[in-house]
């Protein structure tokens, strides 16, 4: 038993620390066999109903409801004890983690007027908006942690960000509908009536809340020998979701070697990651942070919950796969981008203390 504990806790150490590599395999794998990942998408429990709009309960949705309720499961109440410090700091996280990405957006749009396919330029515009009006990624809180950096404050802007998702998210679509095409505005409507406050409720906020709800009843030394394995299906469930995902996108991208498709996408995904991460370390400075909450802000802003966009890129614009590309970009570059920030912090770290 004590055999087999360790080699899963080691399995579970080994996904978690190569997690990059793997979705990068998962992208790879993707754009070449594309199969299972159709297959999975296929999957499907029944039917609910949101805001008068039937929706299937597809393997997807299960996903998504996985990762929010291992969410709420790893914030800790102890350290949003600590929150009443930062409240002004929480707002204005919450308020750049909207009207930043707003505001870079509005900007590619009107440099996109110039690009040689108008389509293509839509399609990088919904696929940035759903991108921006996500909540705060969960996965903040691990490259806080391991950065030394203010768990509390990334924890509340997880918490504060997905409960507000209902409410901010539909909102955020209504604005960047108004930059789109009449077409695509009419896309991001839909996108916007689709994931209502019924539907982010129902499979973001009240997994993350009965995550939440189980991390104050359960016993914390309980909690915490189970992690391990919760940390493994956390990496598992996103790894298919990508994989999944990318299966209806990346294909036909590659065999019609729409390689400029691919690289102004890439490059202005990368331009709304560098773009958010900078404005964290721009608000530290402007509030005089100590380096943990720097820390803390920088990771927060830099990244967003791209599960649940992607869940409702599958659902709702099964049509338009190349929205889902800046979507399977950013995932891959906010971590790319959160990795060599804390390579960089731990090597100042090394050279202080030597």
């Amino acid at each position: 038993m004590e055999a087999r504990t360790f080699t899963f806790l080691g399995l579970s150490r080994f996904v978690h620390h190569y997690l990059l590599w793997f979705l990068l395999g998962a992208y790879a794998l993707a754009a070449v066999f594309p199969g299972p990942g159709l297959t999975i998408r296929q999957f499907s429990f029944g039917t609910l109903s949101f805001s008068g709009i039937g929706s299937q309960i597809s393997l997807l949705l299960v996903f998504l409801a996985i990762l929010m309720f291992n969410a709420g499961l790893g914030l800790k109440t102890s350290h949003l004890k600590a929150l009443a410090d930062h409240k002004w700091l929480l707002m204005t996280g919450l308020a750049a983690n909207v009207l930043i990405p707003i505001a870079y957006i509005f900007c590619i749009t009107l440099l996109l007027l110039m690009w040689h396919n108008p389509e293509e330029a839509q399609h990088i515009l919904v696929g940035l908006a759903l991108v921006a009006a996500m909540p705060i990624a969960g996965a903040s809180s691990t490259w806080t942690q391991n950065s030394n950096g203010n768990l509390a404050l990334t924890l509340g802007l997880i918490l504060f960000s997905t409960l507000l998702s209902p409410i901010i998210t539909p909102w955020a679509f209504y604005v960047f509908g108004e930059m789109a095409s009449k077409e695509y505005e009419a896309v991001l409507y839909n996108v916007s009536v689709y994931g209502s406050g019924g539907f982010l409720g129902f499979w973001v906020v009240l997994p993350t809340l009965l995550g939440l709800g189980i991390r104050i009843a359960v016993p914390e030394t309980r909690l915490t020998a189970l992690m391990p394995y919760i940390k493994l299906v956390n990496s598992v469930v996103l790894l298919l979701l990508n994989y999944s995902n990318a299966s209806v996108s990346l294909p036909k991208a590659v065999a019609e070697h729409d390689w400029d498709f691919l690289a102004v996408t890439f490059a202005i995904t990368t331009g709304l990651c560098l773009t958010a991460f900078a404005v964290g370390y721009w608000l530290s400075g402007r509030f005089r942070l100590e380096q943990p909450e720097t820390v803390a802000l920088m990771y927060s802003l830099g990244m967003n919950n791209n599960g649940t966009g992607l869940v409702l890129a599958s659902l709702v614009l099964a049509a338009y796969p190349r929205v889902m590309v800046p979507i399977i970009f950013y995932n891959l570059v906010q971590h790319v981008v959160a990795g060599s920030i804390h390579m960089v912090l731990d090597r100042n770290r090394v050279a202080q203390e030597s």
